[in-house]
């Protein structure tokens, strides 16, 4: 008598998702993100799903795995570089665990190799998934609150200048100048443009909080003069005794005594006695600068922005290095054969631009380490010798950790505020 055996399943065809299989799309992300979109949201994620490329997973016609992937230029020390900024991805609860998520992200691979996109970043949902794959935590963020039911104390004087109140249509023209001098000091931020500016920095409705009323904007600076900085914020009333909630969004300036003139704005809103900013730079000044760390208290810190370098040898050589580097580097790259092996890398801040070189060598390594590894230390916002110490680099030649880790410094830590 025969063995009966088990029927494997066929491996689902990747292929690209039409737009006439989005509400297919948007059916597959509400069973697994265990969402309900009403008409207006639905419509809102069309228009996103849009503008991204995206690939799914077929199996009989019928779509059981997702990946969507924003078009970004992400700021990187001393310039930008095109970047998969992934969104909306899922899997089929019937289809997990048989290799859906591993070949859509395959063929993001080689559909970023085809179209030069050296980076591919996301905001992690589920942390342990993407590390597998080669993503590292980039960027970290802090959430600040402060107890404004009295005066905000701070150390340094605010900025005298006039505030004003600006109309959410202006902003894209008046903020984006004072948003893009920011990206040239901090790696990690993605370009906007102006559907970018409406859709994802200020929709009307907080997708997370439908009480926060819409996104009101101050700004430092009389009409007419370049923006010195600015705030995004949404507010909440008193509730059955709870003070009233001020929730910023973003706020940034040219100067400390800009920043000190923006928080205590904001601190200073009748009706309210807590401000909260869930987003804020690692190195953020406000902590420094408030007189009380009782008012002012960093109340969680978090991983943001997840890297991948998907072209290793290319991401490298953009990059701005602060001091010289001629070192062999030994990367694991399990996914991406191209980025596997040793590589020389020589680059010389003082001389010439785009001098940086990567190239394939036979030669001893100086460090080992993973792919994951490099990406968490490639914005500047992971210090290399914290990773040696926890095991995660080698390092072969005594120094040579030492002359990476003070190359790959920034002024600024790396800041991801934009979720996507």
């Amino acid at each position: 008598m025969s063995t009966p055996h088990a029927i494997t399943p066929a491996a689902p065809q990747i292929r690209e998702v039409p737009d006439a299989h989005l509400n297919r799309a948007l059916d597959l992300a509400s069973l697994v993100f265990h969402e309900t979109y009403d008409k207006e949201e639905r419509e809102r994620y069309r228009r996103t799903l849009r503008r991204c490329d995206r690939l799914g997973a077929y199996t009989q016609d019928h779509l059981v795995g997702l990946l969507a992937a924003h078009r970004l230029h992400l700021s990187v020390p001393g310039g930008q570089l095109p970047c998969a900024g992934l969104t909306f991805v899922c899997v089929a609860p019937t289809h997990r665990r048989r290799g859906v998520l591993s070949a859509l992200i395959a063929q993001l691979w080689r559909d970023c190799a085809a179209q030069g996109r050296p980076l591919a970043a996301l905001w992690a949902s589920e942390a342990a998934i993407y590390g597998r794959y080669g993503f590292g935590a980039a960027t970290h963020l802090s959430t600040v609150e402060i107890d404004s039911t009295r005066p905000l104390a701070l150390h340094i004087a605010p900025d005298p200048g006039p505030l004003r109140l600006l109309d959410a249509a202006q902003a894209p023209a008046l903020l984006g100048p004072r948003y893009e001098a920011s990206r040239s000091q901090r790696a990690g931020r993605p370009a906007r443009d102006r559907l970018w500016w409406r859709e994802q920095v200020l929709p009307e409705e907080d997708e997370d909080d439908d009480e926060l009323s819409p996104p009101r904007i101050v700004v430092s600076g009389s009409e007419g003069d370049p923006c010195a900085g600015y705030a995004i914020y949404r507010t909440r009333g008193d509730d059955d005794g709870t003070p009233g909630l001020v929730q910023v969004h973003e706020l940034e300036a040219d100067t400390a005594p800009v920043t000190a003139a923006l928080w205590s704005y904001l601190a200073s809103i009748d009706l309210t006695g807590r401000v909260r900013a869930w987003g804020r730079p690692a190195d953020d000044p406000l902590p420094l600068i408030a007189a009380d760390p009782d008012q002012v208290r960093v109340t969680r810190q978090f991983p943001a922005l997840w890297l991948r370098l998907v072209d290793l040898r290319a991401a490298l050589t953009a990059r701005a290095w602060a001091r010289p580097v001629d070192l062999v580097l030994e990367v694991r790259d399990g996914m991406i054969p191209a980025n596997h092996g040793r590589f020389r890398l020589t680059t010389d801040p003082a001389g010439p631009p785009n001098d940086t070189r990567c190239e394939p060598t036979a030669d001893p390594a100086d460090l080992a380490l993973d792919i994951r590894d490099l990406a968490a230390c490639y914005l500047g916002g992971t210090r290399l010798r914290h990773l040696a110490r926890a095991g995660l680099v080698t390092e072969h030649v005594p120094g040579a950790l030492r002359q990476l880790d003070a190359a790959l410094h920034t002024e600024f830590l790396p800041f991801t505020h934009d979720e996507f």
